[in-house]
């Protein structure tokens, strides 16, 4: 385990349009930075940008909501074409209040409105409203990343696709990793001794997620415009199968639902 990690963000990453090639923009915005990838790095990308390259943008006047989103709003208060986009995207309703919905993503991540978001997309010049949803396999879009970059660089490096998620019982929001490629995403201590000699015996770490979340301490969520961000001597398991749905608790294990 490292005494000490570093974690730099890449300054001046353009605006990403759907189609745009985000591993040479990866790639531009290290070189501009006087950064090169070393075996080892971690390279956080936040969803958004990996969403807009990718065509995820919905203008919500091209919705028609069906009639189980049409209750949902009369429930909630939200716009129907918002909230039938969140039933396009979600396996289940968990929660609901007025002006929040809580939804089971299809890929299993719990969280409000099944991850869309509107904060940080660009609007249209038409005045349309337009949202963005999450790419439609967080996984292989790490996976492609990785491998261009490997490519193009020679250094073997894992990539975490980050999200921010609130947490059902505590406050605030914080950046969980949703795409994973080269590393574990948990780190499985059961066996292990701690200082004392006794031997672990629950102790399962969401590395992927403590890196997401050490990532978005310079992300930021606000108009920092800092969507990638490197991580350097952080301890990972090399994991060339790995997903980030490893990180999704079973059903059969969740006492609360």
């Amino acid at each position: 385990m490292p005494a000490h990690i570093t974690i730099t963000a890449l300054d001046g990453f353009p605006l990403v349009q759907p189609g745009d090639d985000l591993p040479a923009l990866i790639l531009d915005a290290l070189a501009a930075n006087s950064l090169t990838l070393q075996d080892g790095d971690v390279l956080v990308v936040a969803h958004k940008v990996v969403s807009k390259a990718e065509g995820r943008l919905i203008r919500l006047a091209d919705v028609v909501p069906s009639p189980e989103a049409d209750a949902l709003a009369r429930e909630t208060g939200k716009d129907p074409r918002f909230l039938e986009l969140v039933l396009r995207e979600s396996r289940e309703i968990v929660r609901t209040r007025p002006g929040l919905v809580i939804a089971e993503h299809r890929h299993g991540w719990i969280c409000a409105n099944a991850a869309i978001d509107r904060s940080n997309v660009q609007q249209g010049d038409d005045g349309d409203d337009y949202v963005l949803l999450l790419p439609k396999d967080p996984d292989a879009s790490a996976r492609m990343i990785r491998q261009r970059l490997q490519e193009a660089t020679g250094a073997t490096i894992a990539v975490i696709i980050n999200d921010t998620h609130g947490r059902p019982f505590r406050i605030g929001a914080m950046g969980v990793a949703i795409g994973v490629a080269g590393l574990a995403p948990v780190s499985d201590l059961r066996g292990e001794k701690d200082l004392f000699g006794y031997t672990m015996q629950t102790s399962e770490i969401a590395t992927a997620d403590e890196l997401a979340a050490a990532a978005s301490l310079l992300q930021g969520q606000t108009a920092q415009g800092r969507p990638v961000v490197l991580i350097r001597g952080a301890h990972y398991q090399p994991d060339e199968q790995a997903t980030a749905r490893q990180l999704v608790r079973p059903r059969e294990l969740d006492l609360f639902r």
